[in-house]
């Protein structure tokens, strides 16, 4: 080969090498899969330089460039993809919460549907729930250190002592 193998051999199949291997992929694949383009350039490069008995440390692509209207186009397209994944999930999402809904209603539906058959059967529920209304209301005022209630006879009497 000689001592400018550096310069008589490196080129030429480096240039083989590269236009081979670029010609596998599109502009787009070039762009979003770099690092796979980038790894079969190195071996098939490593694999090239060992017939003529030269060994390659390392390879490497380092610069790669397009118009800016083909970057920007190839980009943009990247951004409508992600946008319509985004769409289909909103959809999605937007049809759980929907089933969600309707679940919720018709268990509301049926929990009210058993409350009322109840009542018809017996006012014993009605009793029970005005119990723990005043229960709750009790409470409430028992924490409260303004309001005394005085029981006189058959009346009660809320006195707000603020």
């Amino acid at each position: 080969l000689g001592v400018d193998y550096d310069e008589r051999v490196l080129p030429s199949i480096g240039n083989e090498v590269l236009k081979a291997v670029v010609a596998q992929y599109n502009a787009e694949q070039l762009i979003t899969q770099r690092a796979m383009v980038s790894r079969t350039v190195r071996e098939t490069l490593t694999k090239r330089a060992a017939d003529f008995h030269i060994d390659l440390d390392d390879v490497a692509i380092t610069d790669l460039k397009f118009g800016r209207d083909f970057t920007a186009a190839i980009e943009s397209k990247q951004v409508a993809e992600q946008d319509a994944e985004r769409a289909k999930f909103m959809v999605l999402k937007a049809e759980q919460e929907k089933a969600a809904s309707i679940i919720k209603a018709e268990g509301e539906s049926e929990a009210a549907s058993l409350v009322s058959q109840a009542l018809e059967a017996s006012p014993a529920l009605v009793e029970l729930r005005r119990i723990e209304a005043a229960k709750d209301i009790a409470e409430t005022l028992a924490r409260s250190r303004n309001v005394t209630y005085l029981p006189s006879g058959g009346q009660q009497l809320l006195l707000n002592v603020g």
